[in-house]
């Protein structure tokens, strides 16, 4: 399973607070909230940091399955809250046109692994089946549950399926942050249905601003335009929950042949789980071998050196 998303909230002082910006800053994502004064994403995890107050004192947010790592690079002492968890439920199709392709992704919140992208195509007479096997945002599902639904779901839809292996991840991750590679590669994702599918609208689950997403794309030729961005595009758009199920159905089997080829069973996520399997492996094997593996920028590699 994947670990849950927890929240931690720092009181920091001017010291702490130019670091965290100085830390995140190549992260940085516009804001327009009234209170914010620098929003950022790291590798799944948000940093909100809000303006002083009256008393001059400012507040440092973390949210996401990483949140007390990222924490107690500041505050050693830093408590999370986990919030329960929302039970699964049907996809509800209110404002849905068809056909329609969606993409999704996992694994940019795991050190291990890959990044993996997929689109899928969804007609209207698709509901009954997806919602009969329970498809919805991947984070909701076990992963029990995506494994044992995933090869019906490769059988019946037309998808497009990118994996960056860690190896290519830290080569291009030196030219380009992690909202810039997810563009590119939903982007082609899209691209490849959209060519097979042109009749079909488009959505994606907005991580960056639209007018960002289509900046990081630069002159690349093949764009796919008119897409609708939305929060939560798991939850209102079949195209996409299905993107997210078999992204997670792949990102799970490559795991799994990792753990296979080191005979230890590779950790998700970017915890403390994480941080004992890197200190173990580290033990024989350099940081050349660990890059092949391992997204080389995330802070538990960085905090090591």
């Amino acid at each position: 399973m994947k670990r849950p998303s927890a929240i931690v909230s720092l009181e920091v002082n001017e010291e702490i607070r130019e670091k965290i910006l100085a830390f995140y800053s190549d992260y940085q994502e516009e804001n327009s909230g009234e209170f914010i004064d620098f929003f950022a994403r790291f590798e799944g995890t948000s940093i909100t940091v809000y303006k002083p107050n009256k008393s001059g004192k400012t507040k440092a947010v973390f949210a996401g399955a990483n949140a007390l790592g990222e924490a107690r690079i500041f505050d050693e002492n830093a408590e999370a809250v986990v919030p329960k968890p929302k039970p699964a439920h049907p996809l509800h199709p209110i404002i849905n046109r068809f056909p329609q392709i969606g993409s999704d992704e996992v694994g940019t919140g795991d050190l291990f692994g890959p990044v993996v992208v997929c689109a899928a195509y969804v007609e209207a007479n698709d509901l009954d089946y997806l919602n009969k096997l329970g498809v919805t945002d991947s984070k909701l599902l076990s992963d029990e549950t995506i494994l044992s639904i995933g090869k019906r779901l490769l059988r019946r839809f037309d998808y497009s399926l990118l994996v960056l292996n860690p190896a290519k991840y830290n080569e291009v991750h030196d030219e380009r942050n992690m909202n810039a590679i997810k563009a590119e590669m939903h982007n082609r994702a899209l691209w490849n249905l959209k060519v097979r599918h042109p009749m079909a609208e488009v959505y994606l689950d907005q991580f960056v601003d639209p007018d960002k997403y289509y900046s990081y794309l630069g002159s690349t030729a093949d764009v796919v335009k008119d897409i609708c961005f939305s929060t939560k595009g798991e939850l209102h758009f079949p195209s996409v929950a299905l993107g997210s199920v078999i992204a997670r159905y792949t990102f799970l089997k490559k795991m799994e042949q990792l753990s296979k080829k080191l005979g230890a069973e590779v950790p998700y996520g970017a915890g403390d789980k994480a941080d004992a399997f890197l200190a173990e492996y580290r033990k024989d094997h350099s940081d050349k071998e660990l890059a092949s593996i391992a997204k080389m920028n995330f802070s538990n590699i960085q905090k090591e050196k």
